[in-house]
């Protein structure tokens, strides 16, 4: 049976009614499991106006209280564990463990979220001219917005209401209509953690949902995670609609690997990093740089019979390295690149376009792929493939391997493995790179620093979660006060203050 889904919006379910629904596929089966409802711009419009309507008695709690739910929801999703991992693994396809980890990840920036009543603190100056003080104090903007990608439903929707609602905002969330149901599901936990209806609303979508936040005048500010075009679409039109935009885009994570490294070590890292989550993550490894021909030889050799052992199976199977991708046609998009990779003239080492699951022949499966001898003039090397597909790209040394990265287009994330530290330290400094990593495949930032690339990997300023995240999700207020003593009036002045 074919479920219809719905939005959250002011504490509860409310049913589409534009008519238009996006498909939700069972990743491993083909099959059509729910519909979501996609929503008109006056079903948006509902949902800020019911954020509106929550955000000055939200705004009103003092920091400690907000924390509190904040707390509430923690322990909530954790008891709810099981159910929401499964509930991810069947739209999304990655296997269940991956899933717990999503969802623990976005719990770690509730874990964050929890210490506002401190990360709220402003700045004080006594004194700072006679008989003057100066202080600061952090303020929520009030209704904010964030579009989330398929690729992490529990994580990166955690990332952004967490930081958002705890800083005292109300937040509207238009998740991927390809797999709803846990950001819908996380709204009700947070409504059973004791946070007010109208608090967390969460609005089912396509462009229309995206284009009425970006013109909506009571939404303050937008966090997006997607691919590349539409960052930068969401970017251009939110701040020229006078709103405050973080956009996170695509990525090219490359791996370089010096002659030094534990080989052992790197190959068990890149079949991780590379293939995990069947490679739907804008962390992944999708390039492996060895420098050298000789560890280039050794490299592929180590790698091919570990990609040829990959177990691909359904999200459910314990033995499984991943499963499906996330629907049929990002599938077909994955197995084009490979195509292309053939036709540019890359070696394909490991092909897993032909791989078929018994019993789930019409399942969103594909094998592991391994090119080599990839050149940076190839267009599957300069576009994001997202799929369970690792490049080698062979450098002569440690100079053109670290140009690498820091010509791509892309910055989102990069790595490097070697036991030499002065090679490590100097390609951290100079590489033109957001998150490095040091012998670390996927150096996605703890919650309590921050997450975002540089070039066309992320639009505007202020990256995600972190302090990072507090600043964006609040402005901030100064106020210069004086007390005149028996009010004795000084007259008029004329000039500006100054320090004198």
């Amino acid at each position: 049976m074919v479920r219809e889904l719905t939005h959250f919006i002011a504490g509860r379910h409310v049913k589409g009614t534009s008519g238009r629904f996006g498909d939700v596929f069972n990743p491993a089966t083909g099959e059509v499991q729910a519909r979501t409802p996609l929503a008109t711009t006056a079903e948006l419009r509902a949902a800020v106006e019911a954020a509106a309507g929550a955000f000055p008695e939200w705004n009103a709690q003092n920091p400690q209280k907000r924390a509190r739910v904040m707390f509430n929801f923690k322990a909530l999703v954790e008891k709810n564990m099981d159910e929401l991992a499964h509930m991810l693994s069947a739209e999304h396809g990655k296997v269940i463990a991956d899933s717990k980890g999503d969802i623990q990840r976005g719990l770690e920036v509730i874990e964050f979220a929890c210490g506002i009543p401190h990360l709220m603190k402003g700045e004080y100056t006594e004194n700072a001219g006679t008989g003057i003080d100066v202080y600061s104090m952090r303020q929520p903007l009030g209704v904010v917005a964030g579009i989330t990608p398929f690729n992490f439903p529990a994580m990166i929707p955690m990332w952004m209401f967490g930081v958002a609602i705890a800083c005292g905002n109300t937040f509207v969330c238009k998740p991927s209509e390809k797999d709803p149901s846990v950001p819908l599901r996380l709204a009700e936990l947070f409504l059973e953690a004791g946070g007010p209806p109208g608090v967390l609303n969460v609005v089912n979508g396509d462009k229309e949902a995206v284009d009425a936040i970006l013109r909506d005048p009571d939404i303050k500010a937008i966090s997006f995670v997607g691919s590349t075009a539409i960052a930068e679409y969401v970017y251009a039109n939110g701040t020229a609609n006078g709103k405050r935009v973080q956009a996170m885009g695509g990525a090219k994570n490359h791996a370089i690997i010096m002659p030094d490294a534990d080989l052992d070590q790197v190959v068990d890292d890149l079949i991780g990093a590379g293939y995990g989550s069947a490679g739907e993550r804008c962390m992944a490894i999708s390039v492996a740089v060895p420098v050298t021909e000789k560890l280039g030889d050794e490299l592929v050799r180590r790698l091919k019979p570990r990609v040829e052992a990959l177990k691909v199976s359904t999200p459910t199977d314990p033995a499984a390295n991943y499963g499906p991708l996330v629907t049929r046609e990002h599938r077909e998009k994955v197995k084009g690149y490979i195509d292309m990779g053939v036709k540019e003239g890359a070696e394909l080492v490991v092909d897993g376009r032909n791989f078929r699951m018994q019993g789930y022949e019409n399942g969103f499966f594909l094998g592991g792929s391994l090119f080599d001898r990839v050149t940076p003039s190839m267009r599957t090397y300069q576009e994001e493939i997202f799929g369970p597909v690792l490049q080698v790209v062979r450098a002569k040394d440690f100079e053109e391997a670290a140009l690498l990265p820091t010509k791509h287009q892309y910055g989102n994330g990069v790595a490097i493995f070697t036991r030499d530290g002065d090679a490590a330290r100097e390609f951290a400094s100079k590489v033109q790179v957001g998150m490095v990593g040091i012998n670390v495949p996927i150096p996605v930032p703890l919650a309590y620093h921050t997450f975002g690339g540089w070039k066309r990997s992320a639009f505007g300023d202020v990256n995600q979660h972190g302090p990072e995240g507090v600043r964006f999700f609040t402005k901030i207020k100064t106020v210069t006060a004086r007390w005149p003593k028996g009010g004795v009036r000084e007259g008029a002045s004329f000039v500006i203050p100054t320090m004198k």
